[in-house]
């Protein structure tokens, strides 16, 4: 299995640098909404849509909203997501008890384009935005920026979970997951921002800034990891599909950034740090 992954990796790393990091804004919309539209297809069978041409037409029903949404207007996507990440928050606390709500394949369905579009808005408003924080010119670096928040606490939640995970975060939605690994990843996510705003010679209020919307971004992707677990739990599956070796399925490898990215995306704007530009 460890061989697999490794495998795995070595070969999707190389396409997604390529894909986020060197493509012009029209090249990493069309990267990044077919990654969407992949992740479509796996959320199809978690809304209960077992068949082919079922999983098939939604994929191509999210392709057609984000084609749609390409010039829309950003910050009214970003501000839905905030509001429905929010709501997913008494969700996932709900579980199991409010699951008779949300169960029925449409309406899975549905929270499906708010699970998935709001993220690939917010990776384009990154994209093409201009930016003003520190040092920082390059909207690319905010894109890597919001990834190793996502990295940096899972880490931070692998250790601290293995040493001091006693008290379960969810453990009617992933019994793994600690209250101690919270934490934990949150003070890696602290320690990331500190580094980031001496990097870039952040003054010492947009630190302070930093430090608090990377928390809050890395609070959102823990919530977008339960989500998509309690989704698979009351499907009854394990991973989103099989399509990536040893990883499971593009959903797994996403579900965090669903949530960081338009939270990211969104806090930046309204700091006043990224001014939206024209894709």
């Amino acid at each position: 299995m460890l061989k697999t992954r490794i495998i795995t990796a070595l070969i999707l790393a190389p396409i997604a640098v390529f894909g986020i990091f060197f493509l012009p804004p029209l090249g990493f919309a069309l990267f990044t909404g077919a990654i969407i539209t992949i992740g479509a297809w796996e959320w199809a069978n978690m809304a209960g849509l077992t068949g082919q041409p079922q999983r098939v037409g939604y994929a191509a029903a999210m392709a057609l909203v984000l084609y749609l949404l390409w010039h829309a207007h950003s910050g009214v996507v970003l501000w839905l997501a905030f509001a429905w990440w929010v709501a997913c928050f008494f969700l996932v606390r709900a579980y199991p008890s409010a699951a008779a709500y949300w169960k029925p394949a449409p309406v899975r369905c549905a929270l499906g384009v708010l699970v998935l579009v709001p993220a690939w808005v917010g990776l384009n408003h990154l994209r093409t935005g201009t930016v003003d924080f520190g040092e920082v010119s390059n909207s690319l670096l905010l894109i890597l920026y919001v990834f190793f928040i996502v990295w940096v606490a899972d880490i931070g939640a692998y250790f601290a979970g293995r040493a001091f995970g006693k008290s379960k975060l969810a453990p009617r939605v992933s019994p793994g997951k600690s209250w101690a690994g919270v934490w934990g990843g949150l003070a890696a996510v602290t320690l990331l921002a500190l580094i980031t705003s001496y990097l870039v010679t952040a003054s010492g209020f947009e630190t302070l800034l930093l430090v608090i919307a990377s928390l809050i971004t890395g609070l959102f992707s823990v919530l977008g990891d339960l989500l998509e677990s309690m989704f698979k739990r009351a499907r009854g599956i394990k991973d989103s599909s099989q399509l990536l070796p040893g990883h499971g399925g593009i959903m797994d490898r996403i579900d965090s950034l669903t949530a960081a990215i338009p939270l990211f995306a969104l806090l930046v704007t309204q700091l006043g740090w990224l001014r939206a530009g024209v894709g």
